[in-house]
């Protein structure tokens, strides 16, 4: 892990947090569940889920009040191993997401714009790939498997969100809430902190120490929100 944070750009300190803790752990951060911005995300794959298998990601979201965007991800990734041309990228960025039990780097070329036609493109009104950049046309085809096109993909979702964000009394830091609510009536909620590599040892045992005060279980199981919404769409195909 060590040598991972050395090339990444930034960490993410994640926390599923179980069910029945849920309602309460919102209310100890001090959140209002009516400041929660509402978000749509769609997943593509294979029926098989080939993409997943070969650590390919390629997801778009409707972010109300805000716009669209469209990522094709990586994971897991070295950083010291990826071409630099891809690094100089913009919108390009390596990332280690870290929860208790593991961790897993990885890297993201991410596109945003006021509308990229995410509904018509999911529902197959528009060609899948025109929500793309020629740069992540590209990343796909280089990591993809052979004979898997992006107009070949399944839309996987959408999934309903529910995003709440604040700075947590005691901890000083901005910590997210992500609220992923799927069809059959399961949730995940899942909370998390950004820093830079640096500051990553530190601002875990500090989180740590501040959801421990205020109650928040954090010896749950893990759940990885995209591999489950994999999972659960692509079973519903």
């Amino acid at each position: 892990m060590l040598e991972l944070l050395e090339g990444a750009d930034s960490v993410e300190l994640k926390l599923t947090v179980p069910a029945e803790d849920q309602r309460s752990s919102i209310e100890a951060l001090g959140f209002d569940p009516l400041d929660a911005q509402v978000r749509l995300i769609y997943f593509f794959d294979t029926p098989d889920l080939a993409l997943n298998r070969a650590g390919v990601v390629v997801r778009a979201r409707r972010i109300a009040r805000k716009g669209e965007d469209s990522v094709v991800k990586l994971r897991p990734v070295v950083p010291d191993a990826l071409p630099k041309k891809l690094r100089r990228d913009p919108g390009f960025g390596v990332e280690v997401d870290a929860m208790p039990g593991g961790f897993v780097c990885s890297g993201r070329l991410r596109v945003e714009a006021p509308s990229l036609g995410v509904a018509d493109a999911a529902t197959g009104e528009r060609p899948l790939r025109k929500l793309f950049s020629k740069q992540q046309r590209a990343l796909f085809a280089e990591h993809a498997p052979d004979g898997v096109a992006l107009d070949d993909l399944r839309t996987l979702g959408p999934i309903f969100i529910l995003k709440l964000k604040g700075t947590a009394p005691g901890f000083g830091r901005k910590v997210v809430a992500e609220l992923w609510l799927f069809p059959d009536g399961s949730r995940i909620l899942e909370l998390s902190t950004k820093c830079l590599p640096s500051e990553a040892f530190q601002v875990a045992a500090e989180g740590r120490a501040s959801l421990i005060e205020r109650g928040i279980p954090l010896t749950g199981e893990q759940e990885t929100k995209t591999r489950r919404a994999l999972e659960f769409f692509s079973a519903a195909l």
